[in-house]
């Protein structure tokens, strides 16, 4: 690595970049070793907190020394909000590495990085931000509009705080890998990835350190920033180090994610496989009964047929007499679904009953109305060479005490408190009780809405400022998989994390529900959105299996598109039996001949011990 010296600035030229340091601004030019830049990166940081924000202000300008890894740039800034603070950009031969450090006290709001608020010596104050030299971000979560790789002015979200209300759809994974790649093409479509070259900027964060809830791009005009929102409930109390932001040169976004994840294991910040060798049965064909509830309950309203069942994306009043999909999750209809399938040689290694089968969601009691022997059925289905997994709904408090949830200013029940040690007994027990021979004896779970983890500075747990954010999900998705475990070591749990750290939380990750339109309103095909998907988990989590998934589906004719598709990507995953709920479309001996078709060609690709293209089974 070269440092060079000269009046006003100082170049460090490594292996694959060159920065220039400039004395008159507290920011590094980034660029190619042929010198097009990237980004003037903002050496600003703003570490804020609920008594106050954090407004930097000079301290002379960046120092560059020479290290034994390469060099680092060091600025330091007074600061009314900490005692000390000092931003280093650690520069390898081939990346670089930021991290602010801070001394003093205060629960952190928000974090921000390559920019921030400042007054400096010229006088000129406000946010500062680092520049956008590049034409593109790639986003490796799923958001509605779907747009894999965006204009470098739009903004990306990737974190556990979503739904399906306007801005709000960008955890269809949650978490995401964390980490966004920035390109020097446009793409041509929702889902394209252009040529490169790319530039990779990921978080290198243990799941333990993931005390917030979101990380931010926020581009306004020529510049944008990252932040990472910790909501006020990390508390700093001496010296307190941010998770370093890596930036490295790449090849192309995907394999960016794969970087990501060797770095993190590398620095010991996630584990290298699953914690449990897979199961022979966990890689069998699954039909979850979702979309075909969906189909025999519709709701009013455009589309005929909303594949939504959450209350809150429902018609703001639901006829007396109609049901919602929620209904006819009962055993009777399972029954027929299943024998319909199988009269057309349509026959699932695995049954996931879908919303819902529990009395209520916080808990793991069966609803006796849908299902009168929930236990015996599913003795009834192993009998039958079967296995049945139980969908979960992450953070609903129903049926919970309040005591043991995180709770608004008034004391109501806002999500479960994985950092509460009454509730995560009472979590262990109930996903004891689902898998036990004592209790329901299912084979695993399917656990949904992760993203809907708390967020909200006013609210408190029961314990006090304490896990919050990403660290507060995997806390409780690892006490449920260990109980799981205990209980039945080859039960099997699904989750839509693809993070490398949460590898060691989950069997099996699903590619979660389908997006519709690009910006431009286009309807995106569904194959196309699913390999996507399916290459980013592959990226993050390459020795997991995938969950196909397949809901909700547009039209009879994308969904046959998807189903000869899917055994090259993944575990083959069955939604529909009689109907496509969006269309109206009945499905008819052709389209069912069609999933008996290919999922004979998947199993007789692992019976021979092959492995169809582009699935991520373990042998």
């Amino acid at each position: 690595m070269e440092i060079d010296a000269h009046p006003g600035a100082t170049t460090i030229t490594a292996e694959t970049y060159l920065v220039e340091v400039r004395r008159d601004a507290p920011k590094a030019v980034l660029a190619d070793l042929d010198g097009r830049i990237w980004s003037h990166l903002s050496l600003l940081a703003s570490v804020d907190c609920a008594d106050g924000a954090d407004e930097s202000y000079p301290d002379g300008p960046a120092v560059v020394e020479r290290t034994e890894e390469g060099a680092v740039v060091r600025a330091r800034y007074r600061t009314t909000r900490w005692a000390e603070k000092e931003v280093r950009l650690l520069c390898r031969p081939q990346s670089l590495e930021l991290t602010v450090t801070v001394r003093g006290r205060g629960d952190l709001t928000d974090v921000t990085l390559l920019g921030g608020c400042a007054v400096r010596a010229s006088g000129a104050s406000g946010t500062f931000r680092s520049s956008i030299d590049f034409r593109s971000v790639f986003n490796p979560t799923p958001t509605e509009p779907v747009q894999v790789v965006r204009p470098a002015h739009s903004t990306a979200v990737l974190g556990v705080v979503g739904d399906a209300h306007a801005g709000r759809l960008h955890a269809v994974f949650s978490p995401p890998p964390l980490c966004l790649v920035l390109g020097r093409h446009e793409a041509a479509h929702a889902t394209d990835i252009p040529a490169g070259p790319w530039l990779a900027l990921a978080l290198r964060a243990g799941v333990e350190a993931m005390t917030f809830t979101e990380l931010r791009y926020e581009p306004v005009d020529g510049g944008f920033l990252l932040t990472l929102d910790y909501d006020g409930h990390t508390r700093v109390d001496g010296e307190l180090t941010t998770p370093a932001l890596v930036l490295r040169p790449t090849t192309d976004p995907l394999t960016a994610v794969a970087e990501h994840r060797e770095d993190l294991i590398a620095h010991g910040l996630a584990p290298t496989s699953p914690s449990y060798p897979p199961a022979a049965w966990w890689s069998e064909p699954i039909f979850c009964g979702w979309g075909a509830q969906c189909a025999r309950a519709p709701l009013p309203g455009a589309p005929p047929s909303h594949p939504y069942f959450l209350a809150d994306l429902a018609p703001a009043v639901v006829p007396d007499g109609v049901p919602v999909a929620a209904d006819v999750a009962r055993q009777d209809v399972y029954d027929e679904l299943l024998a319909h399938l199988a009269d057309h040689d349509v026959v699932p290694g695995t049954i996931v009953l879908d919303d819902r089968w529990q009395a209520a969601y916080g808990t793991a009691s069966p609803d006796v109305t849908h299902w009168p022997d929930l236990r015996a059925w599913i003795a009834a289905r192993h009998e039958a060479g079967q296995r049945v997994l139980l969908w979960w709904k992450a953070w609903d408090p129903a049926g919970v005490p309040a005591e043991e949830c995180v709770r608004d200013p008034w004391g109501r029940p806002v999500a479960v408190d994985p950092g509460n040690p009454a509730y995560r007994r009472r979590l262990a027990d109930m996903a004891a009780y689902l898998v036990g021979s004592d209790g329901l004896g299912a084979d695993g779970v399917k656990v949904d809405f992760t993203q809907r983890a708390p967020a909200g500075r006013s609210l408190r747990a029961h314990t006090g400022p304490g896990t919050w954010g990403i660290a507060a999900l995997h806390t409780m998705l690892a006490v449920m998989y260990e109980s799981l475990k205990t209980a039945k070591p080859d039960a099997l749990m699904i989750t839509h994390t693809p993070h490398p750290g949460f590898a060691n939380v989950c069997d099996m990750v699903r590619l979660n529900d389908v997006l519709e339109r690009d910006p431009s309103t286009e309807v995106v095909p569904v194959a196309a959105q699913l390999r996507f998907r399916n290459a980013v988990a592959r990226a993050a989590l390459p020795h997991h299996l995938v969950d196909t998934d397949q809901w909700p589906m547009p039209d009879r004719a994308q969904w046959r598109a998807y189903v000869a598709e899917q055994a090259g990507l993944g575990v083959p995953a069955l939604y529909y039996a009689e109907a496509i709920d969006r269309s109206g479309e009945p499905l008819d001996g052709t389209d069912l001949a069609l999933v008996a078709q290919s999922w004979a060609r998947y199993r007789s690709a692992r019976s021979t011990g092959a492995t169809p293209t582009g699935t991520t089974r373990q042998s």
